[in-house]
């Protein structure tokens, strides 16, 4: 603590140190600059300075935290893109094994063949994907989207439009608002 002798200069305020080991750990640089007789401008500068370096910690403490903030968050969305990457690609293997079943059950039904059990089969995977948000992407009659849709092949027809989606030779996936798998179509073209 401190003691302000009695005497009555008028620009200065004469301090004595009682004790330097009752300041904490917080106030120690106090104790670095305090002496005696130091003036009141002086003190005035001092506790500008010291605001100024709080003022300065804050700023380096905000900076620090919003990089915390910002790793944090790409962290996080790596992590969920790996996570989504891994699912696509089990997604993309599942869908060929799905297309294999599909493939089947139209041979057997042509066939005349009882598709029970394939039914009970294409339900399973059915509900799997509903579970996983893999929803197919409709296509036929729509117009062309190179963003859904891979087109291998091109038919003239001067009744439709450029571009309309005459045939789906492959169902194409959605996953979560991504496209897991393009739709394999064949294409309008008019006559030119």
């Amino acid at each position: 603590m401190f003691e302000l002798s009695d005497e009555n200069n008028s620009d200065e305020i004469p301090v004595n140190v009682i004790s330097e080991n009752q300041t904490n750990d917080s106030h120690d640089n106090l104790t670095q600059f305090v002496t005696e007789n130091l003036t009141v401008d002086q003190l005035e500068n001092l506790l500008e300075k010291e605001k100024q370096k709080v003022q300065d910690y804050e700023e380096k403490i905000k900076h620090v935290l919003a990089d915390y903030q910002n790793l944090n968050r790409k962290t996080q969305s790596d992590i969920e893109k790996g996570v989504n990457t891994k699912i696509d690609e089990f997604m993309l293997d599942f869908l060929k094994i799905y297309d294999d079943f599909v493939r089947a059950k139209q041979v057997f039904t042509e066939s005349k063949i009882n598709t029970e059990g394939l039914d009970s089969i294409l339900k399973n995977m059915d509900s799997l994907l509903v579970k996983y948000s893999v929803t197919p992407i409709d296509a036929l009659g729509e117009i062309f989207d190179p963003n859904f849709h891979e087109a291998i092949s091109i038919i003239t027809d001067s009744e439709l439009d450029d571009n309309t989606i005459t045939k789906e030779l492959r169902k194409g996936y959605i996953s979560h608002k991504r496209v897991i798998r393009p739709t394999l179509v064949e294409i309008s073209k008019k006559q030119g």
